[in-house]
């Protein structure tokens, strides 16, 4: 599970530090992708693996579903980290995601979301004043 925010800084060569609280479990690699809202996101490769298959077994008669897993799966790069726990963002992804220097790095559960750190202070303005109402919403029974 991942959780908590980072703030770390793309260098001139487009990596970025993972958090270390995170190393061990993305050691073994990972799959960086589009994400909605422009992020990107940071799968560990068992979980890649685990969407993989149930997108496989969704019906490809579904246009949504084919819309999705085409732009998910061909801006999809599988990384692995270097032994200074860095990984190197591709550039149509870094362009994709605004990320130039500063950036913020969320847990989001089972993934990492990788934003530009304004990006990410710009979305929490503006969605946390209904966090608590959408908690009625999305969440009933559960929170």
């Amino acid at each position: 599970m991942f959780l908590g925010t980072h703030t770390p800084r793309l260098d001139e060569k487009g990596r970025l530090f993972l958090p270390a609280k995170y190393r061990e479990e993305l050691s073994g690699g990972l799959v960086i992708t589009k994400g909605q809202e422009r992020c990107l996101y940071v799968f560990p490769m068992a979980e890649f693996q685990r969407i993989t298959e149930a997108l496989r077994a969704a019906p490809v008669t579904d246009r949504g579903l084919r819309a999705y897993s085409r732009v998910f799966f061909a801006s999809a790069s599988d990384e692995k980290p270097d032994k200074q726990g860095r990984i190197t963002i591709p550039p149509a992804l870094r362009a994709y995601a605004g990320l130039k220097r500063d950036c913020a790095v969320i847990g989001a559960n089972t993934r990492l979301e990788i934003w530009d750190a304004q990006a990410w202070e710009s979305y929490l303005e503006a969605e946390e004043p209904a966090f608590a109402e959408l908690s009625q919403e999305v969440m009933p029974g559960i929170v």
